[in-house]
């Protein structure tokens, strides 16, 4: 097990974990740990990719209506004899 030693912490910060630990019960040491385990364990996944996020953003002004050009047949490909 690796050990931290946190420096310069603010007494309100220490204050508010030691009532937090009291309240669930723990040390305020591992009420730290649960806290830093909780806050690293999260994966950050996003709840939508960004094409629906910006479809959704631009949703309500509607569509625009684009005028597709024939396509033509496929060139010869170039010979190299």
């Amino acid at each position: 097990m690796a050990s931290i030693t946190i420096r310069n912490l603010d007494e309100d910060v220490k204050t508010r974990l030691r009532v937090r630990a009291a309240e669930n019960g723990r040390s305020m040491e591992e009420e730290a740990r649960v806290i830093l385990r909780q806050a690293v364990g999260r994966e950050k996944v996003p709840a939508k990719g960004l094409g629906t996020a910006i479809h959704e953003l631009f949703k309500p002004f509607g569509g625009v209506e684009l005028e597709l050009p024939p396509r033509e047949s496929m060139r010869e490909p170039p010979r190299f004899d």
